[in-house]
């Protein structure tokens, strides 16, 4: 599995895979496992969307706490979490060409929020768009659990780094993690 493309971004350097847990809590109860569980060569990390901003300068923990009532496991630090600013579907609306290949005829490209700045749009609006934009593909309308790891895997993380921040520390985290 490959979350924006990871395989582009840092490639052939990702020897583990990164795992779709399902929901939000079983995202946080894998990732403590795993942490519990690791080898000292192992960095186990968890991304999960930030389902709203994130004030400027607002430690990932600090956010987990204030949304999600999640405490920081005992060890862990900021580096260990990141976040998917608003929602991951925002990566998606980054790279509009993607969207506009992987739907194909019927797709409405005029429906995407046109805000470069990805993570300031709210995730309401980006899935509104996302549904209003599909509406009429002849692949069908977009569903997320149909649909998001494929179009994951096809993202230009560049594209997607350019517009989003965090993602961005995303990838250079794990640049910097499996250069070592």
């Amino acid at each position: 599995m490959e979350a924006i493309g990871l395989q582009k971004a840092v490639p052939g350097k990702l020897d583990e895979p990164i795992l779709a847990c399902g929901s939000r809590g079983s995202a946080f109860d894998e990732f403590k496992a795993a942490r519990r569980q690791a080898k000292s060569d192992e960095l186990p990390m968890l991304l999960v969307d930030s389902e709203g901003p994130v004030s400027g300068g607002s430690a990932t923990w600090s956010h987990l706490k204030a949304h999600d009532n999640w405490d920081k496991p005992s060890g862990a630090s900021d580096e260990d979490v990141r976040l998917m600013v608003q929602c991951m579907e925002a990566w998606f609306v980054a790279d509009k060409d993607t969207l506009a290949s992987h739907f194909g005829a019927g797709y409405s490209a005029k429906a995407i929020p046109a805000d470069p700045s990805i993570e300031r749009v709210p995730k309401r609006d980006i899935e509104n768009g996302l549904r209003n934009a599909t509406r009429n593909c002849s692949r069908g309308r977009y569903d997320m659990g149909r649909e998001f790891l494929a179009i994951l895997g096809k993202l230009d993380p560049q594209k997607v780094t350019d517009a989003s921040p965090h993602a961005e520390r995303l990838v250079r985290t794990l640049r910097s993690v499996t250069s070592r």
